[in-house]
């Protein structure tokens, strides 16, 4: 008979039970109120956001790159194959628990990419590291903002403010941004709003749905106007 899947570890959240799943084939899922968030089966569109992000940042001398979130690693691992040996890599991450899976039970799928000596890592609201960034001087700010949390950048409830993709983040998230830097966000599907409010937040979008089999995820890229 086939194996049942192995739940390794757990944590409640405000959202419900975050969960690390081990698969009867092998492969791995971090759940959350039993709805998969991501899977090492099928994570080629977070390799593409990083690879759209952190590509013209190559021949750059010392990038900084903010990454977030964590999830099993694998945006943060293609982040780091690109960029050169004196890039700093702040990535963020609300759940200490998924840190602690990242660097235990499923550190091979990221290639231990949090031990890496560019990377730092911050247990924090990612909103608060672009805040951050937003008041901070050159050497505060980013080349780029890869942004991979949970479904994407879909509308929040009416009346409420989303504290990334909202009108006011995306200011914040502009001004976080070396002249010339790059906001790239991954999203489960299109989201023509966020477009949209991209676009009427300054910024120059490009909208990319990298071609492999399976799920059809999106990347949005965008680029504050200079003028």
């Amino acid at each position: 008979m086939p194996q049942p899947s192995e739940i390794i570890d757990s944590v409640d959240t405000d959202e419900g039970k975050l969960e690390l799943i081990r698969q009867a084939s092998g492969h791995w899922i971090i759940s959350i109120d039993r709805r998969p968030l991501m899977s090492s089966f099928l994570h080629r569109s977070e390799v593409a956001l990083a690879d759209l992000a952190c590509s013209p940042l190559k021949e750059k001398a010392s990038p900084r790159v903010l990454v977030a979130g964590l999830g099993m690693g694998y945006t943060l691992r293609a982040a780091l194959d690109l960029l050169p040996a004196d890039a700093e890599v702040v990535t963020a991450e609300l759940n200490p628990i998924v840190a602690r899976w990242c660097r235990g039970p499923i550190a091979e799928l990221s290639k231990n990419a949090l031990d890496d000596p560019r990377v730092k890592l911050e247990i924090l609201d990612v909103s608060i590291l672009i805040s951050r960034a937003a008041d901070a001087g050159d050497d505060g700010k980013f080349d780029a903002l890869v942004l991979d949390l949970y479904e994407g950048p879909y509308p929040p409830p009416e009346g409420t403010e989303d504290l990334v993709y909202g009108r006011k983040a995306l200011a914040r998230a502009r001004r976080a941004l070396r002249p010339g830097g790059c906001m790239a966000v991954w999203s489960e599907g299109p989201v023509k709003s966020f477009e949209k409010l991209m676009g009427a937040c300054g910024f120059r979008v490009e909208y990319h749905r990298p071609k492999y089999k399976g799920p059809r995820h999106i990347v949005y890229l965008g680029w504050p106007h200079t003028s």
